[in-house]
């Protein structure tokens, strides 16, 4: 089964005749397009077969074949499940919601499921409120929204629920907690198409780009990490309250447990804050906050967990995490247990505002950095860093101990690495989403050997791409990668015809590992 997200639109592409923009047309959109642009949000599965000659192709009838789109019923499962600022016309108690949004990375679970992250949600939403709540402000969500999906012409509630806008009465009676119900990984079984997809709200509110599970170990708690995706914004740990069992392991361990947040010292190390008011160091963090400015927020403290993970960003504020240059993709080493993350860039960071993990000023071109949790735990609640490589143009260098371990040139250039996946072999492959200015020009991916550091580009995307999602067979001779808002007409190349988003089937010429 071949699993997808869908992150965004090209409307031009999207609508024959491109789409039709409700300040020419009345102030409202054509339903039936903004019904077409929900749709074409969300994941795919689709049943794919190989045959004896080695082409792939999709199993039509399949009943694994379906869709999870923007207007999808689901479950709201963990500690925020029920709370008073998931009430909606739709869920008047708090425990549904419809449809996932701007899914970015993914994480495949050790019991076999599929997590959606749900990155810039914030966009979808319109709020002409004065006074917005802080799960909305410390999010970005404004007066208009990127589709403006709330004026679909008909006013029908599956629509209308993207104006977060309070009404004269009470919760139940509008969607002002509509975008509460985002900002989660969502649990997605392929293998049960009647399955009912599930947010996992332990893992924490805020742009998640992806996440990625250590190696599941019998009798230990399940650990995953995801990044997100903002400037200055933080990395994130979460560790199960229950242990892992092959026989019994399911969502259900994502939803108890303690979310924690990184914090790179200058010296090498590194700190997962706990982000629980059970924790006495946090909770006397959250009292010394109250009353006071957190960023642009009055803080007014939290009223308990669930209220904490609404604003997971807030939380991590507070703790005092270290605020990263846009932490995409993590990837951990098969062989070695240790963990990468990809800075793609943070062109705002000043000279004030660097430190050893985030040492470059209007940082454009990205780094990744990697760790090793203390006794190779990946429960731990402290590591060591490094940073891996810099991205760059020619002569950029990576020095560790005084010496350059990586001098980038014309055969591995690269900037604002992004996508990161470990294959079966333990090869680390990179791909980019940034400038495709000189020197760089059009996204592409790279291999690295994460011992030796050495890197070489495996092949360049399509003008405008970004390269974004990789996969292969168990066997690695078969790859799947996805080519994400290309331009020029790709991959038909005849003028006239709309560039197209695809999955590229990649192998060797003699059938061997890819890679290899």
């Amino acid at each position: 089964l071949l699993v997808m997200n869908h992150e965004y639109i090209n409307q031009g592409a999207l609508h024959p005749n491109g789409p039709t923009a409700a300040a020419g047309n009345g102030g409202v959109r054509p339903e039936d397009e903004v019904r077409k642009e929900i749709a074409a949000h969300g994941v795919s599965v689709v049943h794919i077969k190989q045959d004896s000659e080695g082409t792939w192709d999709v199993v039509f009838g399949s009943p694994f074949n379906r869709r999870i789109t923007g207007g999808t019923e689901m479950d709201i499962r963990g500690p925020v499940r029920g709370n008073a600022k998931l009430v909606t016309k739709f869920s008047p108690n708090g425990t549904e919601t419809r449809g996932t949004l701007n899914n970015c990375s993914m994480g495949p679970t050790p019991w076999g499921t599929y997590l959606a992250a749900e990155e810039n949600w914030h966009g979808y939403f319109a709020n002409s409120d004065a006074n917005q709540p802080r799960e909305q402000t410390r999010h970005g969500v404004n007066d208009s929204s990127r589709y403006d999906w709330e004026l679909a012409d008909s006013g029908a509630d599956a629509y209308v629920r993207f104006d977060v806008t309070p009404g004269g009465g009470d919760a139940t009676s509008d969607y002002r907690n509509e975008a509460n119900t985002y900002g989660y990984m969502v649990e997605i079984d392929p293998f049960t198409p009647e399955a009912k997809p599930q947010k996992r709200t332990a893992l924490g509110r805020f742009g998640h780009e992806g996440v990625i599970f250590a190696p599941a170990t019998e009798g230990k708690p399940v650990v995953c990490y995801s990044g997100d995706d903002a400037r200055f914004e933080y990395i994130y740990k979460f560790v199960s309250a229950q242990p892992y069992s092959a026989a019994t392991a399911g969502g259900y361990l994502l939803d108890e447990g303690t979310l924690y947040v990184a914090k790179f010292n200058d010296d090498g190390t590194g700190e997962w804050l706990p982000l629980s008011l059970d924790d006495a160091d946090f909770a006397a963090k959250v009292t010394a906050a109250n009353g006071t400015m957190v960023g642009d927020i009055n803080f007014d403290g939290f009223a308990d967990q669930a209220d904490v993970l609404l604003n997971t960003r807030l939380a991590a504020d507070i703790a005092g995490a270290t605020p990263m240059d846009r932490p995409e993709w993590g990837a951990v080493d098969p062989n070695s247990g240790e963990v990468y993350f990809t800075l793609t860039n943070n062109s705002l960071r000043t000279e004030d505002q660097t430190d050893a993990a985030n040492p470059q000023a209007e940082n454009r071109t990205g780094h990744i950095i990697r760790w090793t949790e203390a006794n190779s735990d990946h429960a731990a609640t402290s590591f060591d860093w490094d940073i891996f490589v810099f991205g760059g143009e020619q002569g950029t260098e990576t020095v560790v101990d005084g010496e350059a371990v990586v001098t980038l040139d014309d055969d591995n250039i690269f900037n604002s690495p992004d996508g990161l996946w470990f294959d079966y072999n333990g090869r680390l492959w990179i791909q980019t989403d940034g400038s495709d200015a000189a020197p760089y020009q059009n996204n592409m991916m790279l291999a690295a050997n994460p011992v030796t550091r050495e890197i070489k580009r495996f092949f360049v995307g399509p003008v405008g791409c970004e390269v974004t999602g990789v996969v292969t067979t168990p066997d690695v001779k078969t790859m799947f990668v996805n080519i994400q808002h290309p331009d020029a007409n790709w991959p038909f190349g005849t003028e006239g015809d709309h560039p197209r988003d695809a999955t590229v089937i990649v192998t060797r010429n003699d059938g061997g590992v890819i890679g290899a």
